[in-house]
């Protein structure tokens, strides 16, 4: 597609947005705004949590809107194809649309990628957390502690991750940051970015990442056998990593790190997680769509010489 092609779609893409979703999407407190089936329009704001917009959009708005971010991108959206996953352009924020028959109407979700940082004070303001363990948290990036960030579909991790990687500011360290789809936020002067495409995958990245000379090494969320990989670049000589993974406790977090090693090898290597993690956080998304830093947990020698999991602090009293 040609410069003046991508133009004309992006205006029109635009245009077919019209106000209300061209608003949220400019603004800074708002990370995700979801259009479901029956028109209604919501938001999900850092401060507020999800919200109704008060906004109907109809059906034909809504196939407009995603036949022209699929047309963009050169694919297919109809009744065959009724799937479109892709990025936005120029915001790069992730597009996830639907039509029929799969859903009863065109319905679509928007995950914008962070413009502005959370930071661990405003999760004491927010009193998402408290300022004793926020302190604890800035404490754990200064000792270049490995953190998981567990949690569940929307809960927050990213959020949280950038919150901590916000403590980076200033360092002179280099940082090699590996995504597949551009989230993370680092300030620091010296940091690459890679992002993953068709013909290489995250476990590509991290063995390449490790011929880039890095001092930490910060993934955007491990999903597969790459987590096997990530664990051994960690424990040589590259302390100090950030990760996100999907979990629905902090003890569920390490039977799904297990799961996904097991993609790679057949036998888990329990030594050398054990040796690696250094903290566990849970995160979790309360009835009212505020964020919760519930748990912060940590590996500690058991009386039988081996290893367990221990809660270091509640995020909340």
């Amino acid at each position: 597609m040609n410069t003046i092609t991508q133009t004309r779609h992006l205006k029109m893409l635009k245009t077919a947005f019209g106000h209300t979703i061209a608003s949220l999407l400019e603004d800074k407190d708002i990370i995700e705004v979801m259009l479901n089936p029956d028109g209604k329009l919501w938001a999900e704001s850092l401060t507020k949590g999800k919200f109704f917009t008060e906004v109907i959009i109809d059906a034909q708005q809504a196939q407009n809107i995603i036949n022209l971010v699929a047309a963009n991108h050169q694919a297919i959206a109809n009744a065959e194809y009724p799937e479109i996953a892709c990025d936005l352009p120029e915001s790069y924020a992730r597009f996830q649309g639907w039509l029929p028959p799969v859903t009863t109407a065109p319905c679509f979700t928007i995950r914008k990628r962070a413009i502005s940082v959370f930071t661990l004070e405003d999760y004491v303001a927010a009193k998402s957390i408290t300022l004793h363990y926020a302190t604890l948290l800035k404490q754990a990036i200064k000792d270049k502690k490995n953190i998981l960030i567990a949690g569940g579909t929307g809960s927050g991790k990213t959020t949280l991750a950038n919150a901590l990687l916000h403590e980076l500011k200033g360092s002179n360290e280099r940082i090699i940051v590996l995504e597949d789809l551009p989230e993370l936020q680092v300030t620091a002067d010296d940091c690459v970015k890679l992002v993953t495409t068709g013909t290489k995958n995250m476990r590509d990245l991290v063995k390449g990442t490790l011929r880039m000379r890095p001092d930490r090494i910060i993934i955007g969320e491990v999903r597969d056998g790459a987590a096997l990989e990530l664990l051994k670049s960690w424990n040589t000589g590259h302390p100090g990593g950030i990760c996100t993974i999907h979990a629905n406790s902090p003890e569920a977090t390490l039977v799904r790190l297990e799961d996904l090693i097991q993609e790679a090898v057949a036998i888990v290597p329990q030594r050398l997680i054990q040796e690696t993690i250094n903290l566990i956080i849970f995160i979790r998304r309360d009835c009212n769509g505020k964020y919760i830093v519930e748990t912060v947990h940590t590996y500690e020698k058991a009386a039988n010489g081996g290893f367990c999991l221990q809660l270091q602090a509640l995020g909340m009293h």
